[in-house]
């Protein structure tokens, strides 16, 4: 196992620096490696941490400062999350309490003691072995070190810190209301990213995060009685409660055991811990370890897991399949938080639920291995390429292994269409390029990121052929894992891929809540023509049958797309003869139909992968 283990790190060490190499010319990454000790009092919800941070500055420039995320400190009456949940519209409901006596809601954030905040202390900062001045401003700790970190220099911050952990509210916390005792997110102090963009200092206001590529090495010393599920590797399986069976810990002076845990190029580390945890694990085809850390309250609980367990191993092999090889040793589903979130190589999600929505979470978070960890995403500013394609893998791999569908014939994303619909006649669409903060309503939010960032990616195959799609994913993962890439990148990569020009399309979908709006019209010499009714001009595929019965697919291009799709392999196509126009102009309004013989129905993209707003004139028939 040593020897598997070496091996592993060998061709991982091998493997990033391979993928150093990416297709963007000058492109560069920082780099960290954490070592930390962590010395938990659970009965005060309290830590001490002790930390060595080496960061590795690959900038091209001298850094005179650099700067730490403190999430916890945004679990304070008078943060800026606080003032968020005050603010916004439609706040999140979980973080939301009604006030005594009234039917208005409170943040609960505002309720809290000072025993139930959260908070991080800084207690000592040192940068190469002197000491570092630094100061704290809600959730973010700005350092001013004593000498430069010299462009393609390391170096050394030893941090200690004393950190309480809040109650359950958003994320990380204590005592979640499924009964799980420690959640633990953004725990730790976090160096922020720098990139071409400069630092990114986003105050937590409970949305989502960026971080640099690194290495961890954690332990964790908890009260011998506790089972731990973690980002990484365990290194001391037998020295701990769960994972070996009749294992007996040895506690120290103290009655702690301390939990030891590794893990390669991730960018994010999660724990959660309770005494009640029970563990199982399974190994997928492709070789990795799948490990589930549960409550089991009952009897169909510990049947879901179960059931649930068997298909996350099959959701890896699927989407190792299609969006490329998952890379670490492990994956951790852990019970714990208030929903699902990501984290490297580990989830936290809520447990007592259903077998169809605990594998739908499961299969969502896990999916997050690729569409914001291995390619590091940059959640706080392209939202919808995180959530957007996460839920459209989700959504294939749920349809594949849960459902058990075939091939679909149509729209595999009809539901994601179906609520981007509502959102852009709502008159609460913003812009999907917004900054995730932003947003006016968690409901555009939600709506944008999610499913009209699912909605690109099933339209972009529209645009330049599911075969072509399935090709871009493929070559986008071989140039850019272990990278954090931009939305510009995959667009780059879908253009290589297809020969098409894709400016138009990423630009006014993301940039714009302009719509497509198509219809075909029939005049009154009998001929037909397509109108655009809308203000963002597409290709169009228009499906003919005659009245002898033979049928006909016009394919139209986009004159800005400067080349054509091939022919598509759907069911419904099979056996049609598909003919291609002259390209449409987006400066033109209509489009005549060039039918060879009567019409007995005329139909606008029977695949209904085109995201027309009114589809009702979509369709004549005789």
């Amino acid at each position: 196992m040593k020897l598997l283990t070496s091996i592993f790190s060998l061709l991982l060490l091998i493997f990033v620096g391979n993928a150093a190499q990416a297709q963007r010319k000058g492109y560069w990454q920082q780099a960290v490696d954490y070592t930390m000790n962590i010395d938990v009092d659970e009965k005060a919800y309290q830590y001490d941490g002790d930390m060595t941070l080496l960061y590795t500055n690959n900038s091209g420039r001298s850094l005179p400062k650099v700067y730490f995320h403190l999430y916890f400190n945004a679990f304070q009456p008078g943060s800026m999350m606080d003032h968020r949940l005050q603010t916004i519209s439609d706040p999140d409901g979980r973080m939301m309490t009604k006030a005594v006596g009234t039917n208005a809601r409170e943040s609960r954030i505002s309720l809290l003691k000072p025993d139930q905040i959260g908070y991080q202390e800084i207690k000592s900062l040192t940068y190469n072995g002197a000491s570092a001045k630094f100061k704290v401003s809600g959730t973010i700790l700005e350092v001013e070190l004593p000498a430069v970190l010299a462009d393609g220099a390391t170096g050394e911050f030893k941090l200690t810190w004393k950190a309480q952990v809040p109650e359950q509210i958003r994320r990380s916390g204590r005592n979640s209301r499924e009964g799980v005792a420690l959640s633990m997110a953004q725990w730790y102090p976090k160096m922020a990213h720098f990139d071409d963009y400069g630092w990114h200092l986003d105050e937590y206001v409970a949305r989502e995060f960026i971080a640099p590529f690194g290495n961890f090495d954690v332990t964790i010393h908890l009260d011998k009685d506790y089972v731990v599920g973690a980002s990484g590797k365990l290194q001391n399986p037998k020295a701990v409660k769960g994972y070996v069976a009749a294992a007996k810990p040895k506690a120290d002076k103290s009655g702690k055991v301390a939990w030891h845990y590794k893990a390669n190029q991730i960018h994010d580390f999660v724990w959660a811990a309770d005494p009640k945890m029970q563990v199982d694990s399974a190994k997928t085809d492709g070789g990795v370890t799948v490990y589930t850390v549960f409550l089991p309250t009952d009897k169909a609980v510990v049947e879901n897991w179960k059931t649930a367990l068997g298909l996350a191993t099959q959701f890896f092999d699927y989407s190792s399949s299609k969006f490329g090889a998952y890379p670490w040793p492990t994956y951790t589903i852990i019970q714990g938080g208030d929903g699902g979130m990501e984290y490297g190589t580990a989830t936290l999600i809520t447990g007592g639920r259903d077998l169809k929505g605990l594998v739908g979470v499961i299969f969502h978070e896990a999916a997050h291995s690729w569409y914001q960890h291995l390619f590091g995403i940059n959640e706080t500013v392209d939202e919808w390429f995180d959530e957007g394609f996460t839920s459209y893998v989700e959504e294939l791999a749920f349809q594949h292994l849960f459902e058990k569908k075939g091939a679909s014939q149509t729209n595999p994303m009809i539901g994601a269409y179906r609520s981007y619909y509502k959102l852009a006649l709502s008159g609460k669409e913003e812009p999907m390029s917004l900054l995730a903060d932003y947003y006016k309503t968690n409901y555009a939010y939600s709506n944008a990121s999610y499913t009209k960032g699912s909605v690109l990616v099933e339209q972009l195959g529209y645009i330049i052929g599911q075969e072509n799609l399935e090709k871009t994913f493929l070559q986008f993962y071989e140039l850019w894992k272990f990278k954090h890439p931009t939305p510009n990148d995959f667009k780059r990569v879908a253009e290589d891929v297809s020969g098409i020009n894709l400016k138009w399309y990423f630009n006014l979908f993301l940039n714009t809540t302009r719509t497509i709006d198509y219809a075909i019209e029939a005049t009154a010499d009998g001929k037909f023509a397509l109108r655009n009714k809308g203000d963002l001009a597409m290709p169009v595929d228009v499906w003919v049958e005659y009245e002898d019965g033979s049928r006909e697919l016009f394919y139209i291009p986009l004159r800005e797309m400067r080349g054509q799709k091939p022919a598509e392999g759907f069911a419904i196509y099979n056996n049609i003869k598909r003919t291609v126009l002259e390209d449409w102009f987006w400066t033109k309004p209509t489009y005549a139909l060039p039918l060879s013989k009567p019409a007995k129905s005329i139909i606008i993209d029977p695949s209904q992968r085109l995201a027309d707003i009114e589809s009702g004139d979509n369709i004549w028939t005789k």
